[in-house]
């Protein structure tokens, strides 16, 4: 009984400990693209992105296919949080939902007053908070955030990564070709009877996922799509009286096998070949530009004044509890470190300006530097709100 009562607290632990190792080790590949980019290797980081293998480039073959299996992940984490995870009930629901939503509003609104023209595509950018950096940079504190707080931070994330998932959907889909996306929705219907009809092997969905991947990429909505809509038809059993035996769930068997590759190869590949910019051959004016501007104040003051407004309107207005043990200043802290953008955020900025790469570099500019003061900021109020036990005590007042 022991162990079966702390198993489900440690499963948690161990999923944040790994995003956060997951995040130090994104940094580690953002920071070395931005080397290589400003050195005399730029011109051969640049060939080996735009090498082709087969019918893709190296840089398509990683933002259009390694990225699957990123989305992949994703859509088994947001299939298994809200079936049987922190988004299972609607309490659990309510408070990092609606301070997901006013992290996507605010910001997009905030880029929008820099930019009306035709680089309003980008609205977007920092409507995006990247939930391994977010989670590195919360890890660091230890003890001193309340768990409740990493809770609150990972759901509000997953919830973020699914809106994000339907932006790209719905506002980033090229012509489509309607040809492929009939073949694609029956390779669906296929998917969905599998799972009616009780199959469990794994390599029959991934068969045919690979298989929708092609489709999907040629019928003009974004490849990656594909990963979510596999992950939404993968089995996942309810939770079992026998602690050890969800284990053999599918999905479980999935998300687990995807952890590792994902987080510590794909996504830092992915930081690698899309986070070097030539900040030393850009003109100054792109370091103010409109859409520079609009991503990292989007990011930095729009992510604040969207997750905590929302949040603390939603506690004011008696709809959800404040998390356990956490105050005012852990709430602002938290809201500062979802606009740590980075992943989504520089994937939507791909999809918004294909053909532009000054635009590009500005976003990512944007990006990059509304993503480092959002997390530097956030860390330095959270390890000061640690210092005010007053802070706690108010928290667990309003959240007991």
């Amino acid at each position: 009984m022991h162990h079966a009562r702390h198993r489900r607290p440690s499963a948690l632990r161990r999923f944040l400990e790994g995003q956060a190792s997951a995040g130090l080790v994104l940094m580690g590949a953002a920071a070395l693209a931005l080397i290589l980019a400003n050195s005399a290797l730029a011109p051969l980081y640049d060939q080996a992105l735009h090498a082709y293998v087969g019918p893709l480039s190296v840089g398509h073959w990683i933002n259009d296919g390694l990225m699957a299996a990123f989305f992949l992940l994703v859509g088994l984490e947001i299939k298994r949080e809200m079936l049987d995870g922190q988004l299972s009930t609607w309490p659990r629901r309510i408070l990092p939902g609606i301070a997901a939503a006013g992290g996507m509003l605010v910001p997009a609104l905030v880029y929008l007053a820099f930019n009306l023209g035709p680089t309003a595509r980008g609205w977007a950018i920092p409507a995006a908070t990247d939930i391994a950096f977010a989670l590195a940079v919360i890890s660091l504190l230890g003890d001193r955030v309340p768990a409740s707080l990493r809770v609150f931070l990972a759901a509000l994330a997953i919830i973020d990564d699914l809106g994000a998932v339907v932006i790209i959907a719905l506002f980033y889909t090229a012509d489509l070709s309607l040809l492929d996306l009939a073949g694609a929705l029956g390779l669906v219907a296929v998917l969905v009877a599998f799972n009616r009809f009780g199959v469990r092997r794994l390599v029959a969905y991934l068969f045919v996922g690979v298989l929708l991947w092609v489709l999907v990429y040629r019928s003009g909505i974004h490849a990656t799509l594909a990963g979510v809509i596999l992950a939404f038809t993968i089995p996942m059993d309810p939770t079992p009286a026998k602690p050890d035996s969800d284990a053999k769930s599918p999905l479980h068997r999935l998300e687990h096998g995807l952890h590792l590759p994902v987080g510590f190869l794909i996504v830092p590949i992915f930081g690698l070949a899309n986070a070097g910019v030539p900040i030393l051959g850009l003109p100054s004016a792109a370091l103010v530009a409109p859409v520079t501007l609009g991503v990292a104040l989007g990011l930095l003051a729009g992510k604040v004044a969207g997750v905590f407004g929302f949040s603390m309107l939603a506690v004011r207005l008696g709809l959800s509890d404040m998390p356990a043990h956490a105050g005012l200043l852990h709430m602002l802290g938290v809201a500062l470190l979802c606009g740590i953008g980075f992943t989504m955020s520089i994937f939507i900025t791909l999809l918004a300006f294909p053909d532009s790469f000054l635009l590009q570099a500005e976003a990512k500019i944007g990006v990059l530097a509304g993503s480092l003061l959002s997390g530097l900021m956030g860390y330095v109020l959270l390890r000061w709100a640690a210092r005010f036990p007053a802070q706690k005590r108010a928290g667990k007042m309003a959240g007991d």
